[in-house]
């Protein structure tokens, strides 16, 4: 049987296809078909409310967005805590990896930490139970598997946000969303680098539903 990090990693990919195939750029047009992007870039127009209630996926309030982000966020520091722990430094220039990786990957540890920290305060702020942090099995065996799935979880991080910023009605809260965001959005290209990917594969970042989310993220999750 393949590895877990191989089998996650072709369902990234599969649905990367399937969503370039039903949406992107009309030839020539700079047109997207829906998405959302496009909620964002419209999200003062007129109808706009419209939108953002046909583009938000099942969540019940903020609160459930709160959680749904803090659930990926204990995976992903979950990850590089254990990961960076198990392999070590010297783990990763036995691999053949320059130094700056393992230091690079210590900074975006610290960043979901941070992420973890911030989320949990909100949702507490917001009189709601945070999610807390469950058991994890990512199916790496060495550097390289550890690497490719760091960059199938933050390619998967990035489209959750963009999925669930349409549903969040409290301006401070996307606010803060869109903050972590863009941080994803930037461990995403590095690690892409690091696995010789494009650091930039599309003109326009997809979205993903909660319910595809969960279709990468959720084998990760055994508890």
């Amino acid at each position: 049987m393949r590895p877990m990090h191989e089998q996650i990693l072709e369902a990234v990919h599969a649905e990367r296809r399937r969503l370039s195939s039903r949406r992107g750029f009309v030839a020539g047009g700079a047109k997207l078909a829906g998405g959302g992007a496009l909620a964002l870039a419209f999200a003062g127009a007129p109808g706009a409310g419209a939108l953002r209630s046909a583009l938000a996926q099942e969540f019940e309030d903020d609160v459930d967005v709160l959680n749904y982000a803090l659930t990926l966020e204990h995976l992903e520091y979950a990850f590089y805590r254990d990961g960076l722990e198990e392999f070590g430094e010297d783990g990763f220039a036995e691999a053949g990896r320059p130094a700056s990786v393992f230091t690079n990957l210590e900074m975006i540890r610290d960043h979901e930490q941070a992420h973890v920290e911030a989320l949990t305060a909100a949702v507490e702020g917001a009189d709601g139970k945070p999610v807390e942090e469950q058991e994890y099995d990512f199916g790496y065996e060495d550097v390289d598997g550890f690497l490719e799935v760091a960059m199938a979880l933050e390619n998967t991080g990035v489209a959750a946000y963009a999925g669930a910023a349409p549903a969040i009605e409290n301006a401070d809260i996307l606010a803060a969303a869109l903050g972590i965001h863009s941080v994803e959005a930037r461990h995403a290209a590095y690690l892409n680098i690091r696995n010789e990917e494009s650091p930039f594969p599309a003109a326009v970042d997809e979205a993903l539903t909660r319910e595809e989310v969960l279709e990468i993220a959720g084998p990760f999750i055994t508890s």
